[in-house]
This record gives C-alpha cells, sequence and structure tokens, in this order.
C-alpha cells in the first residue's frame, strides 16, 4: 500500500465495502466505481472526505472525483479489492447480479472501460507524432533521417496496432481471457488479411453488394464464403465487436469442454469460431457503419459548421459533468482513422481555455481565500487539459460560472466550427494537442486557427466572468466564518473535530533548510492534500521524533515514517521524492511500528549521496496528516532549522 492507504480504505468502505464492488477503472481524474448497488454508497460522506472533490453518478458508473493524483489512489484501492488490480472487470463476470441501467448507461460504460486504460499512451504517442512534424517543419531533421523514423516508429506504434491494445482492453471490459482478446486484435493486424495485401496487384473474383454504397469487391473466400476485405490496422469499432463475440464463444465453449482439455481447447475453439465471424461479418459491417458515421458527420457540417461547432463547445462540459463524452469518443477516433483528421468533435477544444480563463477571473474577483488557492492550480491544470478539478470544486458549485464556461466554450466552438478546425494526429491534452493541429504537408493555417481560437475562448470566458460574476454572499463571509470558529473553545470531552485551544509545537526532525509545501514538485504534497505542513532540505542524513509519541506507521522501503502524538497529532515525515522506487536501498530504520519514542530520539538514517546519485531529490515533507482537528498549522519563519527547533506551531 502507498501514501493513500487510508484514503483508499475510506473510500472502499463508503462504497459500500469490498463486497458492493463489481468492477473499478480510473481515468485521469476519477475512480470509475461499478456497484452491485449504488444505494449502499454514502455520497456525502464521500464529498465531505479531505482527498474527494466530488461524487458523480453516471454512465453506469460511481464516479469519485480524485484530482491529477487519481493513479496513486487506484493503485491503493485495488489489493483492498477482490478484484485483478489491472483494469475494469466487468459486473456480469462470475459477479451472478441483475445487470441495471439504461442502454446509453451501459454504452458509455463500456467505451469507457475500453479506452481509458490507453488513454495515457495514447496521448504520448500523438504528442511524438506531433513534436515530430512539427521539428521536421521547422527543419531540424528531415523526414528522411533515422531519428524521423525512429521517433515516428515510437509514436506510430499504438494507432498501427490499435487493435491488439483495444483487444486486450475489451478483452477485460467482456470478461473475456486478456490474452485471447490481444491475439484476437493480432490477428485482425495480420498482414495476408489486409485489404491491401490482397488486392495488391490482383484483380478481384467478383463484387458484392453492387448498386449500394458499400459495394465491395472480394478478393478472396473462406471455404467458398466471400470476405469482404478491410485493413483492420488503426481501426476501433471491428476489434471490439470481435472481442464481444469472442467472449461470448467462451463462455460457451467453457461449458461443454471437459476440465481436462478446457485450457487449450476453449482458446483454440474461440479464435476458431471468432475470426471468421469476425472477417466475414463483423468487420465489413462495423467498416459499412463507419462510413455511415462518417457521410453523416460530414453532413451536419455541411448544414452548418458553424452552427455544428457552437453546439460541440456548449455541450461539452454537461457532456463531462456526467460522463456521456466517452460516448464521442469513437466518432472522434473514426474521423481520424477514415479521413485523416477530425474537425466535428474538435470544436471541444476550445472549452478546455474557456473554462481555464473562467477560473482565472474568480481568482480575480473572489475575496475568499479558499477559493484564491484553488484558483490557481485549477486554471494550470486547464491549461493542460484536466478540467474536471475545476469544474467540480469550483464551477459546479458556483452555478453561474459553469454556464459561462458553456458558453465562452460555445463562442470558441463556433469559430473553430466556421474556420473548419482540424486535429490530423490523436494525443496529447491542453496546449500538447496543439502539435497533432499541424497539417501534415507543413503549412502552418490550422495551427494559427488553434491559438486564435483559444485567445477567442479565453477572452470570452474572462471577459464574461469579470462582468457578470457576483461572489456569493456566503463565499464572501466564509473566511470570517472560519476565524470566528477558530477562536470558538473547545468544549469538554467535545468531538475530535473541535478546535484544539492550546497550540501544540512539532519539532524539526531534522538539520536543514526549510521550503514551503507549495515549492514541492510533487504535486501530492504541494496542493496540501496529504496533509498541512512543511518541506526541508536535508544536511544530514538522519531523521528525529518531531513529537512525544508512537510509531504509527513505517514503510516497509523505510522512506517514510508516521508517529501519533500523546496528544493525538499525527506526523509524517517523508523523506526524498519518488524515493520508495529504491525499494529501501539507502534507508537505515533504528525503530520499527508501534514503538513508543521520545522527541530528539533517532529514528531513521539515510545515504544522502547514495539518494541523490540515483536522481532523487532528498526534499522531505513534514506534514500534519489530521490537520483538521487544528484550527490551523503554522510553518516556521526561519529559512533553516535544528533538530528539535521549532517547526509547526498548531492552535
Amino acid at each position: 500500500m502507498g501514501k493513500y492507504k487510508e484514503l483508499a480504505e475510506q473510500i472502499v468502505e463508503n462504497v459500500g465495502g469490498e463486497e458492493n464492488v463489481a468492477g473499478l477503472v480510473h481515468c485521469i481524474t476519477r475512480l470509475r466505481f461499478t456497484l452491485k448497488d449504488e444505494g449502499l454508497a454514502k455520497d456525502e460522506v464521500l464529498k465531505a472526505m479531505d482527498g474527494v472533490v466530488t461524487v458523480m453518478k453516471s454512465g453506469g458508473q460511481y464516479q469519485v472525483v480524485i484530482g491529477n493524483h487519481v493513479g496513486e489512489v487506484y493503485a491503493d484501492v485495488c489489493p483492498l479489492l477482490n478484484l485483478e488490480c489491472v483494469e475494469n472487470v466487468p459486473a456480469e463476470a462470475g459477479s451472478g447480479e441483475k445487470k441495471h441501467g439504461r442502454l446509453l448507461d451501459k454504452a458509455i460504460d463500456v467505451v469507457s472501460g475500453i479506452f481509458q486504460p490507453i488513454l495515457g499512451i495514447m496521448a504520448a504517442c500523438g504528442m511524438l507524432k506531433g513534436f515530430n512534424t512539427l521539428f521536421v517543419t521547422l527543419g531540424l531533421y528531415s523526414a528522411a533521417s533515422g531519428g524521423y523514423l525512429v521517433i515516428n516508429a515510437a509514436g506510430d506504434a499504438l494507432f498501427n496496432f490499435l487493435p491488439l491494445f483495444l483487444g486486450y482492453t475489451a478483452a477485460k471490459k467482456f470478461g473475456l481471457k486478456p490474452m485471447l482478446g490481444l491475439a484476437m486484435g493480432a490477428a485482425m493486424c495480420y498482414p495476408g488479411i489486409q485489404a491491401s495485401v490482397v488486392s495488391a496487384g490482383t484483380e478481384p473474383l467478383y463484387t458484392v453488394l453492387t448498386g449500394t454504397m458499400f459495394a465491395s469487391p472480394v478478393y478472396m473466400d473462406f471455404f467458398g464464403i466471400p470476405v469482404i476485405s478491410v485493413d483492420y490496422t488503426g481501426t476501433v469499432i471491428p476489434v471490439i465487436l470481435a472481442v464481444w463475440f469472442a467472449s461470448e464463444c467462451e463462455r460457451f465453449f467453457n461449458k461443454f469442454v471437459p476440465d481436462l482439455v478446457k485450457f487449450f481447447f476453449v482458446p483454440m475453439l474461440t479464435l476458431l469460431a471468432a475470426l471468421p465471424v469476425t472477417v466475414i461479418f463483423l468487420g465489413p459491417v462495423a467498416t459499412f457503419g463507419s462510413a455511415i458515421i462518417s457521410q453523416f458527420t460530414l453532413a451536419v457540417r455541411g448544414f452548418s459548421p458553424m452552427l455544428a461547432g457552437a453546439v460541440v463547445g456548449l455541450t461539452w462540459q454537461i457532456l463531462v459533468i456526467f460522463g456521456m463524452h466517452w460516448g464521442f469518443i469513437p466518432v472522434y477516433i473514426n474521423n481520424i482513422m477514415t479521413l485523416g483528421y477530425d474537425n466535428v468533435m474538435m470544436p471541444f477544444f476550445a472549452c478546455t481555455f474557456a473554462t481555464s480563463a473562467v477560473v482565472l477571473a474568480i481568482f480575480f474577483r473572489t475575496k475568499n481565500k479558499k477559493m484564491k488557492e484553488m484558483a490557481i492550480p485549477n486554471f494550470i491544470s486547464g491549461i493542460f487539459g484536466v478540467t474536471e478539478p475545476a469544474i467540480y470544486g469550483m464551477l459546479l458549485p458556483l452555478k453561474k460560472p459553469l454556464v459561462i464556461s458553456c458558453i465562452a466554450g460555445g463562442i470558441g466552438g463556433a469559430f473553430y466550427g466556421r474556420f473548419n478546425f482540424r486535429k490530423f494526429d490523436m494525443g496529447g491534452m491542453g496546449i500538447f494537442e496543439l502539435p497533432n493541429m499541424m497539417n501534415p504537408d507543413g503549412t502552418m493555417d490550422n495551427l494559427i486557427i488553434a491559438f486564435i481560437g483559444i485567445a477567442v475562448s479565453m477572452a470570452a470566458g474572462f471577459i464574461l466572468t469579470m462582468i457578470f460574476y457576483r461572489e456569493p454572499e456566503s463565499a464572501i463571509n466564509a473566511p470570517e466564518k472560519e476565524r470566528c470558529l477558530a477562536e470558538v473553545p473547545e468544549r469538554e470531552n467535545g468531538p475530535a473535530e473541535a478546535s484544539v485551544s492550546k497550540s501544540i509545537t512539532v519539532a524539526s526532525p531534522m538539520k536543514g533548510r526549510t521550503m514551503k509545501l507549495s515549492e514541492v514538485a510533487d504535486e501530492a504534497f504541494a496542493s496540501g492534500l496529504l496533509g498541512k505542513g512543511i518541506a526541508i532540505l536535508p544536511e544530514e542524513g538522519a531523521v528525529y521524533a518531531p513529537v512525544d509519541g508512537t510509531v504509527s506507521a513505517l514503510f516497509p522501503t523505510g522512506h517514510a515514517i508516521g508517529l501519533v502524538s500523546g496528544a493525538g497529532t499525527e506526523v509524517l515525515v517523508h523523506v526524498g521524492m519518488d524515493t520508495v522506487k529504491l525499494e529501501g536501498k539507502g534507508f537505515y530504520p533504528l525503530v520499527t511500528a508501534g514503538d513508543t519514542v521520545k522527541q530528539g530520539q533517532k529514528l531513521l538514517e539515510f545515504d544522502m549521496k547514495l539518494i541523490q546519485d540515483a536522481g532523487y531529490s532528498l526534499v522531505t515533507p513534514v506534514l500534519i496528516t489530521n490537520f483538521a482537528q487544528f484550527a490551523g498549522v503554522v510553518p516556521t519563519a526561519e529559512e533553516r532549522v535544528e533538530v528539535g527547533s521549532r517547526l509547526l506551531t498548531l492552535s
């Protein structure tokens, strides 16, 4: 378990416990649970948790919004569940529970469950392709150079062999053995069955579906059955249908094949049944469906590109809130794969920057200290393409800014629609999408439209917010209310959450230079989500007890230690950034969990040179993890501290 162990345990407990969880995946900001009974989940308790932004229910999923560090929380939640700690395990896979939800919810759940696991690598590969095109255009190297070819191979790998990746993730979603899904995807990418290969230099045997928009030449047959050849590399829908059918085949064969030979007979029969059906029927039908979608989307734009763009920009944030935007991802991918670009869904690009501008305007308008503290990180996050923290943490609670962001997104979307804004490669988020908007022929007109659209969207969002947003009275008075509450003395035998009337001092556990917690490179620490406190850049390789108390936690790798004082103060000392990856090398604990220690007692020694030589920062956060029990956590103003000197004052 990692640094979010406690949060993970609380989340699992309040979604109804391990037995209520049928599946779990995560996207860039949310844990997406598939629950057997959503009625068992405690919405308000989860929303009130430190570390949880909010809770949403959509697409057949119970979504716990965490923020940018959701992957780490996910890693700590997985061991608490009786599921594979990889991606989603479908609710129907052996749960015996009745399936619920509307058809649309199920469709969104399927799409999101299949695509979420590869979004990170898809973004990375798309960025590589975009930057490669940019550097060639700038003349840094040529498209014939070895460097270009190697980088392009890294960027193209996922897109060329997309059926392999989707075969794997779809198998997990549909309850098929993952390796079988991978084998199905690989078979669909096999060169010998691609249309471009079988048609090369040969005349077709005959043509089927003549006289329709689906007329197709046939170059081969399967024991007399015509096979309409398709280029499956880079496609989406065919492999999803193929894996779904394979999952049904596997379940069927599992019922009848004797246990003695199931190990190899079931996979063999599944492949033997599913692949021919795929290349004869499912693949061509999916391809015809893609053609229809392409024609439809072009027809929509043909009616009014500006109106189409405005509708996308206006509604995108609402779709994100309810998790329904996943249902449009296949349209976006299909357009890029079939047309070489997408210009139908891309007006949503305006929403990212419209939201960021609204948040920035709130920063200037608000007098609420907490809102100001949230605004800048959310603004930066939005510029990089992650708007959920801003939406759930600020815009949705304040209501009017959400409406303004939608209107500004609609204005930017209309601009993009009017000027035929396109994206040529998948991948990237926020400003990192820009390289993929450069025309493959090297011209810059589309990129210029991208920048102008960003300016239009941000200007609209910022100006409209400055004009129409008025701070709610409750928000204006919130700091004063917090101050008054902090001055109320704790009642005798009062709850743990009450303010502590007597100040408590936490001593420095090491010698070194102090840093504000917000300056720590790790966002989880800098955001204060794990706790309030300060950071130290150590000058000696030792950690001493900052309080009298008990060692409540000592991580197996020795890089972090938790203590609880006699007064109930919970202190966490985390030596270095990402030092857990050293797997204990260079750390020498002198105590064990459960030991009683005195302030100033040496707890841990560490090899500073080894840690630095391995490429890790020595910056050590010292956190009060139960800071909610105190009215304030005030760090020392001294630039350097000695062991035992005052580091934190709790009031």
